[in-house]
């Protein structure tokens, strides 16, 4: 009885992520500029980072180290007099950690249209099961 109570009160309130998911990206705490969206597909971790305006060939790196997928971006700022501009420029990072069994040597990335895709195939995780003898005592 009480154990159910906990539950149905944990839907009470929102997570602490949830608390702020309706504020502007650049005012969230630890929040990033680049945008992404994550998925599985056909065995495969997907991520799609908004990155319009950039160059794929000489303004992005992609990297994947230790189970960690980064995307760093570089925008630089056209030199002509403007009224207004609402751009960003500067360098974005994003870095996303994987799930365990990711093939790294599989990664692709692709850009069309300024959406930046990542696709790591996901391979089975072996999880090593180790016996553990028993000493008695004398």
């Amino acid at each position: 009885m009480a154990g159910d109570l906990l539950q149905r009160r944990a839907h009470w309130w929102p997570s602490f992520s949830e608390l702020f998911e309706d504020f502007p990206a650049d005012l969230r705490m630890g929040e990033h500029l680049i945008r992404v969206e994550e998925s599985e597909e056909d065995g495969a971790y997907v991520v799609k980072a908004e990155l319009p305006g950039i160059d794929p060939d000489k303004d992005v790196e992609i990297t994947f180290e230790g189970g960690v997928l980064t995307v760093h971006a570089e925008r630089s700022e056209e030199k002509k007099e403007k009224q207004r501009s609402e751009f960003r420029y500067g360098s974005f990072t994003r870095s996303i950690r994987l799930p365990e069994g990711v093939k790294e040597q599989e990664i692709t990335a692709s850009y069309d249209n300024g959406v930046l895709t990542v696709k790591a195939p996901i391979g089975e995780v072996e999880k090593p099961t180790r016996r553990i003898e028993i000493s008695r005592g004398t």
